[in-house]
């Protein structure tokens, strides 16, 4: 029992540098849950079982010890070396992470609107294992946001056809695909505090749809598959399928993470909206986040029903058959369906 005592106070001391020992900076800038905004919504971690060790080594487990974070077991080998492994057999807030819209086919499986989506959520990226690796490091070549009559979703990192691309953070492959016109060869990982990243044009894929994977680990190798112009990591930040400028957390320069709890808001789904340091300056933009949500509350939709043409739909909801064509990305000439939903405001 004094020597469990012992490895615990010691493993305890070294958990406290175990971002630093990896090479990773990580930015600590904790939540002052008194400045929130009041409508903010705490998005909960879930515990996830642990991919696999970088080094495949052949040693006996000595014993398994508890730590002081119930998802969490300290597994001691026959060589005087140790590791963290997660424990998902336990209760906790929400499971359905991996459950809920889980599908290994669809790009987008989500099918929720922005104007559902909560005004501010706060997000831990990290957990006390300082679980995050930068997917790529090098020179952004492209930003989120628009470009070229087009919107960007994401941002383009350069690299060479076959360097490493990493996990970001601990979670589970959701897609493994290949779309010509796109992507190219794709990765999409969810992780276990709901966000979900896309790695694109890769030249190798390393790992399979369901399988589990960690911080650090290679999963594929960069490359310039796909609708792309050269050799380069197009990497995307996404929740509920709505993208978010990646830069806001990760400095792909140095390839450290800004900040360790993370301060969503709806307004930073809109291509238009980039990253600041400024976590201040975050919090107290509650007047812009009134005015989305006002206009997302305007919103107003119409289920076609038998008989409608969209001259009666237009009438009856005073405007124009354009404005219709332009807000449901239609034509004149569209055949409407019944039961389709129709935007009218």
């Amino acid at each position: 029992m004094n020597l469990r005592r012992t490895l615990l106070l010691i493993l305890s001391l070294v958990v406290a540098s175990t971002a630093s020992a990896q090479g990773v900076k990580i930015v600590k800038n904790n939540i002052n849950k008194d400045s929130l905004p009041e409508d903010a919504v705490i998005v909960k971690r879930v515990p996830l079982e642990s991919g696999p060790a970088f080094e495949v080594k052949d040693v006996l487990v000595v014993d398994t010890i508890p730590s002081s974070s119930e998802g969490l077991n300290i597994v001691l080998y026959n060589d005087n070396t140790w590791r963290f492994v997660r424990n998902r057999n336990i209760d906790v807030l929400d499971e359905t992470v991996f459950t809920k819209e889980w599908d290994t086919t669809k790009i987008q499986p989500f099918k929720v609107e922005l104007k559902d989506i909560p005004m501010s959520m706060v997000i831990d990226l990290v957990d006390s294992l300082k679980s995050y690796h930068y997917p790529s490091k090098g020179r952004v070549t492209s930003k989120y946001g628009p470009r070229r009559r087009r919107v960007h979703q994401g941002t383009d990192i350069d690299l060479e056809t076959g360097d490493p691309v990493y996990a970001t953070f601990d979670g589970r492959v959701r897609i493994c695909t290949y779309i010509r016109s796109g992507y190219g060869n794709l990765i999409v990982l969810r992780h276990d505090n709901g966000l979900e990243t896309f790695y694109g044009h890769l030249s190798e894929i390393h790992v399979k749809p369901n399988e589990w994977v960690t911080a650090g680990q290679v999963i594929g190798k960069g490359g310039n598959t796909g609708r792309s112009t050269g050799s380069h990591l197009h990497y995307e930040m996404r929740y509920k399928g709505h993208t978010f400028d990646p830069e806001r957390l990760i400095d792909f320069a140095s390839g450290d993470l800004r900040r360790e709890t993370f301060l969503l808001k709806r307004t930073y789904f809109s291509p238009y909206s980039r990253f600041t340091q400024d976590f201040e300056e975050e919090v107290q933009s509650d007047e812009e986040d009134k005015k989305i949500a006002k206009e997302a509350a305007a919103i107003k939709y119409h289920i076609v029903k038998k008989g409608d043409t969209l001259g009666r739909i237009a009438i009856n909801n005073h405007t124009t058959v354009k404005k219709l064509c332009q807000l449901n990305g239609i034509r004149e000439s569209s055949i409407l369906r019944l039961g389709q939903r129709i935007r009218v405001r």
